[in-house]
């Protein structure tokens, strides 16, 4: 028995550190308030109001999701301001695609050790991905526990709730033959992947604070950090207007994967990769692991973050929607009948498309 009286602080848990920490992301916290939250943090719920917020008959939509071994970049560039927004866009991406409005987000940050500095940063980035998507940001989690995380580690998940009007559900089953597919471009590399794209950092010999070869104005870290780009105001404008009939979030499984998660029974989605340029990151990586169009379409969005499926008579109203609010759009591809068991969705590209010396297919297993 010791004569030592211990403490929780002792055991490397610091009370004290996060009530200082509730303190300093409460202003963050506050200016995500949107009709029908309560901005109040330390209760031990947060209350939302559907009705204050407008909605008559809602269907409630939730999701959850973390930004996965990007961290890892964050930690070893020590760069973290930007993290926090891949958090929200990875579950307000998942709403919006079935025509939800995200209405609040809570956060879940763990770490070994509590560094408020670190923190704050963090959760800062989790703010402005709330106001980015007008969702309010009405509570959290951090844990401190040393012996779980190494010492600067730290893991983030989030957890959102969003609301559609039941008659305003987005589910694809209308989608049909004729009906076109526009690309919203990505910002980059968004949240997925980036087990892949540690390694080829290994194996190029580079490090994340080295001069970016395919964009001299940053390190590969922060070109890498570019945070997921967040369509929710875009894509609720051009619902209002009864512009969709499907979105597809372009995340982990790429194109082949995440388009047939929207189509109705009989159609595939053919998409020409030529109609686009391939971001020069997405370059890098292809060059650097000599990675195969498959495996490209499988892993990465490519330079498309946001797939929108329309009628062929609403393509130039929807298109005019979305770059009003600032996206850029792409026409990549069309809906056929299917022919037997064929993919559910096929991609192409001739030869040249994508950096490939050849034609190439790549196709869902659907």
């Amino acid at each position: 028995m010791s004569n030592k009286s211990y403490s929780y602080k002792d055991a490397g848990v610091d009370i004290d550190a996060g009530n200082a920490l509730v303190d300093a992301i409460k202003p963050a916290a506050a200016s995500t308030q949107r009709t029908g939250s309560n901005p109040d943090l330390g209760g031990f719920g947060a209350l939302f109001d559907l009705k204050a917020a407008g909605f008559n008959d809602p269907i409630l939509v939730s999701g959850t999701d973390g930004v996965g071994t990007k961290l890892k970049v964050a930690i070893e560039s020590g760069k973290h301001d930007t993290v926090g927004i891949d958090l929200v866009a990875m579950c307000v991406n998942d709403l919006i695609v079935q025509g939800a409005e995200p209405l609040f987000f809570l956060d879940y940050y763990a770490t070994g050790h509590l560094t408020i500095d670190v923190g704050k940063a963090i959760i800062d980035g989790i703010a402005e991905g709330c106001r980015q998507s007008n969702a309010a940001l009405i509570g959290g989690e951090t844990a401190e526990m040393p012996g779980m995380y190494s010492d600067g580690d730290y893991d983030l998940a989030g957890f959102c709730v969003g609301a559609v009007e039941r008659s305003r559900i987005i589910d694809g089953k209308s989608v049909c033959e004729g009906d076109v597919v526009l690309g919203l471009a990505s910002s980059g590399v968004h949240s997925n992947g980036f087990s892949l794209v540690r390694k080829l950092i290994e194996i190029s010999g580079t490090s994340y604070n080295d001069k970016c070869s395919f964009d001299e104005s940053k390190t590969y870290g922060e070109a890498l950090l570019e945070p997921t780009k967040i369509y929710v105001k875009s894509c609720l404008a051009a619902l209002k207007n009864d512009c969709i009939k499907g979105l597809s979030h372009i995340t982990g499984g790429g194109f082949v994967e995440n388009i047939p998660r929207i189509l109705p029974g009989g159609v595939t989605v053919d998409v020409d990769a030529s109609l686009w340029n391939l971001p020069p990151v997405f370059n890098w990586l292809r060059v650097t692991g000599n990675i195969t169009p498959m495996e490209m379409a499988k892993t990465f969005n490519c330079g498309i973050g946001m797939a929108v499926i329309v009628p062929a008579e609403k393509v130039a109203e929807t298109t005019q929607i979305f770059k009003e609010y600032g996206e850029t759009v792409y026409n990549i591809g069309t809906v056929r009948v299917k022919t037997g068991p064929e993919s559910s969705t096929v991609v192409t590209g001739k030869n040249g498309s994508w950096g490939y010396a050849e034609d190439w297919t790549a196709s869902s297993a659907h």
